[in-house]
């Protein structure tokens, strides 16, 4: 059985390439999108710091093993660059939600860790604010929680940026060589 994301039967060539690139596209895009929709349907309503921090954690937990998942998937695959796009661009929703669903959830058990009330939106605006490191303005974390929460997604998303570039990057040398040796000596 092949995964939906293989070239047509028969193909190697560009056009292989441009189907796989096509569907690498689709599926980031579908996994974000329906990431997006489960942070807004799912109930967060937990109003425990505890319930935030398990969330986290938990989250963490889960985007380090998909991580190495993918990094393993990445060296094995006949088009390591695009599984490593596809691997980025899954994961960094995945995080950035995670963040947004914890800050979400400390303000419900500590109305005051935040300037203002933070719905979802304004949640995930933080996230993306503090990741993009452009600053903020008119949301600012209060509490002791809640920097220290901020500092945990700076260097989380530092790591994400940095180490997992450099991870990817030497899954795609691995996959390049991999699709070296096993490619026929030409005569």
């Amino acid at each position: 059985m092949s995964d939906p994301g293989d070239p047509p039967p028969g193909g190697s060539g560009p056009r292989a390439h441009r189907w796989s690139a096509v569907m690498v596209l689709v599926r980031s895009l579908l996994l974000t999108v329906g990431l997006i929709i489960a942070y807004y349907l799912l109930p967060l309503d937990s109003h425990s710091t505890l319930g935030a921090s398990a969330v986290l954690v938990g989250g963490l937990i889960a985007v380090a093993v998909v991580f190495t998942w993918e990094v393993m998937v990445i060296a094995q695959s006949p088009y390591p660059r695009l599984k490593a796009v596809e691997a980025l661009s899954s994961t960094l929703p995945v995080f950035l939600l995670l963040f947004a669903s914890a800050y979400y959830l400390l303000e419900r058990a500590e109305p005051t860790s935040f300037t203002e009330h933070l719905t979802r939106t304004d949640a995930l605006y933080f996230t993306l604010a503090t990741f993009t490191t452009v600053g903020y303005g008119d949301i600012t974390a209060r509490s002791q929680g809640g920097r220290v929460l901020v500092m945990l997604q700076m260097a989380g998303g530092l790591l994400l940026v940095g180490v997992a570039a450099r991870v990817l990057t030497t899954a795609i040398q691995t996959g390049l060589r991999q699709q070296r040796r096993d490619r026929p000596p030409e005569r």
